[in-house]
């Protein structure tokens, strides 16, 4: 690991769900991203000044600023592997999989990555042959993601709009739309996952990840990976945002989308080794939708 690491912002007290009675056994996949709503399109500077941007997020009724301000002060390491961001590089490979065969394939389909942070996801599907735009509220994680395509060379069009105002713009633009452990940190994930469903066009796919609000994830998610194992910093989850896959599939419902498929994402503390399994949605689970609307 590189540095040492940061104290968090602020340690949240979290109530403990009922029936959680039991110690636990393994350590949940908990991944970063950030949160996005209302504002005028802004393209990533490395120059802009770090105090407009918290002016900017202050006035959006969607984005928490002490959520935001958390993963911008863990920016500088999103791309080191043994980092705080340790997990959400575990799980990529799975998750990249899982998109790209739930899209049929990446290659030559524009793609707007949702809540991108610093980037790792986006980039991995530039890699397989997707024009990639990834947006944001957070500015220093944006600067990370557009310095590190200046290392590597892939080109992804990073940008720090929110959601709710691109799909205002630009509708039905895109022919996959990703928002990857996001929807846990906003305070209106609804507005989010509508968003997303403008902004797909028909026919095309939307996927989600997020936590299922179970005492198994509370302990799991937050006790064991936030204060046992200390795979997390402090205060990185707020139980009390946890989404259930019947709230989720619900404000799919509310939209164009159609939900085509669920599945559980699992870790295996001996081997160390994440796995998909579909009857086991009580933590980590990923969410599979398609527009079917034939309306742009």
């Amino acid at each position: 690991m590189i540095g040492p690491r940061v104290a968090p912002l602020e340690t949240k007290r979290h109530p403990t769900p009922p029936g959680v009675t039991t110690a636990i056994g393994q350590i949940a996949v908990v991944s970063f991203r950030m949160e996005i709503d209302r504002t005028p399109e802004t393209r990533v500077r490395l120059t802009q000044p770090r105090d407009q941007i918290k002016t900017m997020t202050d006035t959006i009724h969607n984005v928490d600023q002490a959520e935001i301000s958390k993963f911008e002060e863990l920016a500088s390491r999103w791309w080191d592997p043994d980092s705080e961001f340790k997990p959400l590089h575990d799980i990529n490979p799975l998750r990249l999989d899982y998109i790209e065969r739930g899209a049929d394939g990446l290659a030559g389909k524009e793609v707007l990555d949702v809540g991108c942070g610093g980037g790792i996801l986006s980039e991995s599907m530039a890699l397989r042959g997707a024009k990639v735009t990834g947006i944001d509220m957070g500015a220093m994680p944006l600067r990370v993601a557009d310095l590190h395509t200046l290392e590597t060379g892939v080109e992804v069009d990073y940008r720090q709009v929110p959601v709710e105002t691109l799909a205002a713009e630009r509708p039905a633009s895109f022919d996959v739309v990703t928002c990857m452990e996001m929807l846990e940190h906003v305070p209106e994930p609804a507005s989010v996952i509508d968003a997303c469903a403008r902004l797909v066009r028909p026919g095309g796919k939307v996927f989600f990840s997020t936590l299922n609000r179970t005492p198994k994830a509370y302990l799991l998610a937050i006790v064991g990976a936030e204060y046992v194992m200390g795979m997390l910093p402090r205060g990185t989850h707020d139980y009390s945002r946890f989404i259930r896959p019947s709230e989720l599939d619900a404000w799919v419902r509310r939209t164009a989308l159609r939900t085509t498929d669920l599945s559980g994402m699992t870790y295996n503390p001996l081997t160390k080794t994440y796995q998909l399994d579909a009857s086991d949605l009580s933590v980590n689970y990923l969410v599979s939708c398609v527009r079917d609307d034939a309306d742009a």
